[in-house]
């Protein structure tokens, strides 16, 4: 069994799983039955996680956002689709890693489904830039849409993502002109789009992949216009206020959702999708089912005027004359 991670706030269920292990390691090795209280302190870590994760702050969550052992695109691909294909490669320039994607099939239908990509290990996270897409991969990301319309299959893109790579590389091969234009044609892509923020939904990098005609959203998952670290260097001049600027951003699931940025949250396992990848894909293909049931039927024009307007509502404000 692999050995858990454990958040800074997790400690007190670090301390209880530890103990676990060690009743579990002297049954093992002893003829003492101790299954009974085994079974208490499950029980026990069990209601204290719960305990926990019922009043968690917008910054903790940032960080179970962030959790290394937290399912990826490929994850959910496994658990949700059938018969993947992975296609590589613009076409211009080069096969960006941190963005995946290909032909599957979802409960039998053919579809395209792509999304970012992180790493495991340190070797895996370098080769995928750490899930920082530069412009070849949005222009990766873009061709399998086109695709994808260009045979009417529908599109399911995740999005993980901390924000696009800010290199002088991706400057120069034109980063904000590819985001640009993703943002442009997915607004008239004429197929229905599904979009899940799994992880990190960070700046242009997340919304070039994830304008969409239903938008979901994990538990525990962020989508910001920046990242807290960076809205804190910009405000405070430094990012030792990170905190801080989570809390103000606004960046979580329950908000996002209030506010009508997002169509559905999605559930997670007690303590994170990280502590059950096999039942989060279960949550997240059910979720999917019924968005997909919501627009599946639509006809293009429809589809297309519902899209416009979701897009047009983002923003809401009052407008206000002051009396003389």
């Amino acid at each position: 069994m692999a050995k858990k991670t454990f958040l800074d706030f997790e400690q007190p269920i670090a301390e209880l799983e530890n103990k676990i292990e060690e009743l579990r390691y002297v049954q093992s090795e002893s003829a003492v039955d101790i299954s009974e209280e085994i079974d208490q302190l499950d029980k026990k870590s069990l209601k204290l996680t719960k305990d926990i994760y019922s009043d968690l702050s917008p910054w903790q969550i940032t960080k179970i956002a962030r959790h290394a052992d937290r399912p990826y695109t490929l994850d959910y691909i496994r658990e949700c689709f059938t018969d993947f294909v992975e296609l590589h490669g613009d076409r211009h320039f080069a096969d960006d890693q941190s963005i995946v994607g290909g032909l599957a099939r979802f409960n039998g239908n053919a579809c395209m489904v792509l999304g970012h990509q992180k790493g495991r290990d340190t070797k895996e996270r370098a080769a995928r830039n750490f899930g920082m897409t530069r412009p070849e991969g949005y222009r990766k990301a873009l061709r399998l849409m086109k695709t994808a319309e260009k045979f009417k299959l529908p599109v399911f893109t995740f999005v993980d993502t901390p924000g696009a790579f800010p290199g002088i590389d991706a400057e120069e091969r034109g980063q904000s002109e590819a985001i640009g234009r993703n943002i442009y044609e997915m607004a008239q892509l004429e197929v229905p789009i599904i979009t899940t923020i799994i992880g990190e939904g960070g700046s242009g990098g997340a919304l070039a992949i994830a304008v969409a005609d239903q938008v979901l959203m994990l538990q525990y998952s962020i989508y910001s216009v920046i990242s807290p670290e960076g809205c804190a260097s910009i405000l405070w001049k430094t990012s030792d206020k990170a905190e801080e600027a989570a809390a103000a951003l606004g960046i979580t699931a329950h908000r996002l959702k209030a506010l009508g940025l997002v169509d559905k949250i999605v559930n997670e396992p007690v303590g994170g999708a990280h502590r059950d990848a096999r039942q989060m894909g279960g949550f997240l293909k059910r979720a999917l089912g019924d968005a997909w049931r919501q627009i599946g039927d639509l006809k293009v024009k429809e589809l297309l005027d519902r899209r416009y307007e979701r897009l047009q509502g983002y923003g809401r404000f009052t407008d206000t004359k002051a009396e003389r």
